[in-house]
Order: C-alpha cells, then sequence, then structure tokens
C-alpha cells in the first residue's frame, strides 16, 4: 500500500511530521522576525481586518508563500536525492501541494468569516431603522463576499482535481506493485478482489478522507489564533464562569469529549467490516465457481454461505445501532452548543450580532476540525477494514505471519 508510492515511508512519515513541526516553530517564533528583516513588515495587531482580495496579497501573506516553498522545496530535494523512488513527484511533492493549497483554501474562509463582522453589523443597523447604512454600502459588501468565494471555488475546483490525480497515481502504485508479484499471489483466495477491488475503494476513500484530515489540521492553524481573539468578547461560560481564552477550551473540550465518545461506541467496527468482507468474498467465490462447474455451489454450500453472510450483517446492524445512538445525540447537541456558551453573553448585550456570526463561524470551524473523527467515523471504518484485508493480502505473498483476525471464526460474537 505504502512502499509502492512512498519512497521508505515510515521513515517519510515521520520526517514529515518532524519537519511540519520544525516549520510551524520556526514561523511562530522567528518567523516575524525574520520576515521584517527581508522587506515583509507584520500586520499591525490594532488595524482592522483587511476584507476582500487584498487579504492574500499582503506582505505578511506573501512572506508566508515565501516561506513555505523554501521549506518545501527543500525537503522534496532532500528526499529525491536521499532515496529515489518512481512515483516522486508524486508522493513527495505532490503531498506538498496539497498541503499548501489546502491552508491556502483554509484562509479563504479566514477572509470569509472577516467579511461577515462589517455584513452583519450593517444589517443590524439597517434594520434598526436609523438610515445610517446605505443599499449602495450593503452591495458593496455583496461584492466582496462574491470576489472571495470566487476565489474559493477556483481553489477547491483545481485542488480536487489535483487530488483525483494524486490518488489514482497512489492506486496505479499499488496496482503496479501487486502485479509485479503476480506469480505469487494468483493462487491466494480473492486475489483478483484484493488487486482490483480493493485498491480501487482504498484510492476512492483516501481522495476524501485523506483531503478531509489534511483540512482539518489546516483549519485549527487557521482559525485557533481567530478563535483566541473572539474570545475577548465572551465574559464568562455558564458554570464555569469567567476563564482566559473561553471560546477555545470550550471548542476543545466539546470536540476531545465527542472524538472519545464515538470512538469508544464504534471499536468493534472495523473488525466486523473485516469479518463481513471474508463472507461476502466467500460466498461470492463458490457462486463464480459454480457458474463453470456444476458441482460448486450446490443448494446446501450456498444455503450456510449465505447464512454466515446474513449473521455477520445482522450482527453488524445492531452494533451500528447504538453507534447511531451516541453520534445523533451528540451531532444535535453539537446544533446548539456554540448557543449554549454564549447565553451569558448575549443575555448581556456585550456582542453586536456580526461578531456574533464571526464567533459561531470560527467555533464551528475550529469544532469542527477537532471533530474529525466524529464526522468521518463511519468512512474510517471502511477504509480499516479495507487496510486490514490489503495487509493481510501483502503478508500472504511476503511470506509474514497473519494477524489473529484472520484466523477467527467469521460467526464467532
Amino acid at each position: 500500500m505504502y512502499q509502492s508510492f512512498f519512497p521508505r515511508p515510515k521513515l517519510f512519515l515521520l520526517t514529515s511530521l518532524l519537519w511540519l513541526a520544525v516549520a510551524v516553530t520556526l514561523w511562530y517564533t522567528v518567523g516575524e522576525s525574520l520576515g521584517a528583516a527581508l522587506g515583509f513588515p507584520p500586520e499591525d495587531p490594532n488595524a482592522p481586518p483587511i476584507l476582500g482580495l487584498g487579504h492574500f496579497v499582503t506582505p505578511q501573506f506573501l512572506w508566508f508563500y515565501l516561506f513555505c516553498g523554501v521549506l518545501f522545496a527543500a525537503f522534496a530535494a532532500a528526499w529525491m536525492i536521499f532515496s529515489p523512488h518512481p512515483y516522486q513527484w508524486w508522493s513527495v511533492v505532490g503531498s506538498a501541494a496539497i498541503i499548501f493549497s489546502t491552508y491556502f483554501s483554509v484562509q479563504v474562509s479566514v477572509a470569509i468569516n472577516n467579511w461577515r463582522g462589517p455584513f452583519f453589523d450593517d444589517v443590524q443597523n439597517a434594520l434598526s431603522g436609523s438610515g445610517e447604512v446605505t443599499a449602495a454600502q450593503l452591495y458593496s459588501l455583496i461584492l466582496i463576499f462574491a470576489k472571495i468565494a470566487f476565489l474559493w471555488i477556483a481553489v477547491f475546483v483545481a485542488t480536487r482535481f489535483f487530488v483525483s490525480h494524486y490518488v489514482f497515481r497512489w492506486r496505479q502504485a499499488m496496482n503496479d506493485y501487486y502485479m509485479s508479484r503476480w506469480p505469487e499471489v494468483r493462487q491466494i483466495e480473492g486475489a483478483s478482489q484484493r488487486i482490483q477491488e480493493d485498491t480501487m475503494r482504498f484510492a476512492s476513500i483516501m481522495e476524501d478522507l485523506g483531503v478531509s484530515i489534511v483540512d482539518s489540521v489546516m483549519t485549527l492553524f487557521a482559525f485557533l489564533p481567530v478563535l483566541a481573539a473572539l474570545s475577548v468578547h465572551v465574559t464568562e461560560l455558564p458554570l464555569l464562569g469567567s476563564i482566559p481564552h473561553p471560546l477555545l477550551y470550550a471548542s476543545i473540550f466539546w470536540s476531545v469529549f465527542g472524538t472519545a465518545l464515538l470512538a469508544i461506541a464504534g471499536i468493534k467496527l472495523p473488525g466486523l467490516n473485516f469479518r463481513n468482507q471474508r463472507v461476502e468474498a466467500a460466498y461470492r467465490k463458490e457462486l463464480v465457481y459454480g457458474e463453470d462447474d456444476h458441482m460448486r455451489a450446490g443448494p446446501m454450500t450456498t444455503k450456510d454461505l449465505f447464512r454466515q453472510v446474513r449473521t455477520n450483517y445482522f450482527r453488524l446492524y445492531f452494533h451500528y445501532a447504538y453507534f447511531n445512538v451516541f453520534r445523533g445525540m451528540y451531532i444535535q447537541a453539537d446544533n446548539i452548543f456554540a448557543y449554549l456558551i454564549l447565553v451569558p453573553t448575549i443575555a448581556a448585550g456585550t456582542i453586536t450580532f456580526g461578531i456574533l456570526q464571526q464567533i459561531l463561524t470560527a467555533f464551528g470551524q475550529v469544532s469542527g476540525s477537532f471533530q474529525y473523527l466524529v464526522n468521518s467515523w463511519t468512512t474510517i471504518i471502511e477504509l480499516l477494514s479495507i487496510r486490514k484485508r490489503l495487509v493481510a493480502f501483502e503478508n500472504a505473498f511476503e511470506g509474514k505471519s497473519q494477524s489473529s483476525i484472520e484466523f477467527e471464526d467469521p460467526l464467532t460474537p
């Protein structure tokens, strides 16, 4: 799965995480002073946010582009020299491009959130009947939103187009690797399904899931400072009273709670999905043999195999039932949690409608990023089951020991 596409996968992942940690540390420690020394002065913290496309061409943003470009280029060049790989332009350079484009897309969301404050404040003033806000002002702000929205569309389409090619190259790399071992793997039960179907499904899920996790991490980097800054407008939280950065801590607590809740509730699901694929494969294989051999796929055999399929599905439905109970309760509570913690501030009338909209959006972005496992758990379960099957397949033709789940009776509870 991994060595076919990435150079020395475990070491590559470790060095990638270390390099990102170094990059983030440098940016938040010496990045501002280094940028100022190179002619990119920092933004005035007391200045109002820049609305529109000008948000992306400030000296601070230009310095960020240069900073990322140099660090990404150094990392890619080091790996190309250290461990050349046939797919290095896609796996190394492509991964860096996806990370950067995703972060830029998140910054577009930050620009839209900056726009929400003045727009909804003007809407509130206009609805009060004071006559201070004209239609031209509202149209002007809507035009600014349209420019940002079109930029978001362009970045979104370009990123998704590139990611689609990226994950297909990953599937192509897996296919080439497995087919190069075809004389060894052809005798393994379900080899054709592993090579064709599982690599296809793996690539399809990674296309959505991989982008989602990168987007969640980049959203945290972009919106955590925004949420921390907006916390100055919130004086206290229900039950807890006044605490520093209340919105930040509330979003972290709520997201960690939901992630832990659903991880515990769904702990059995990956193994159950894996067993389901085993009984489905056994049933399908017998039917395929029965197409050419009238001695195969007899009534008793197929009845017994389908009984295993039914038993496993019914067991899976049961476990998904209580998992969905917890997931549904959490999702519905999440719809009102932000309002719940803002009740004292709203009742005191200390914030405007525009600031309320900014807080709700930033809180939703941060908590949604922390809730990555909550929102993607069912897809992660499917990916884990596919990974289990591909690992078992690779272990079979590489002569490695199988995990215990391979030898379990699929009808064992």
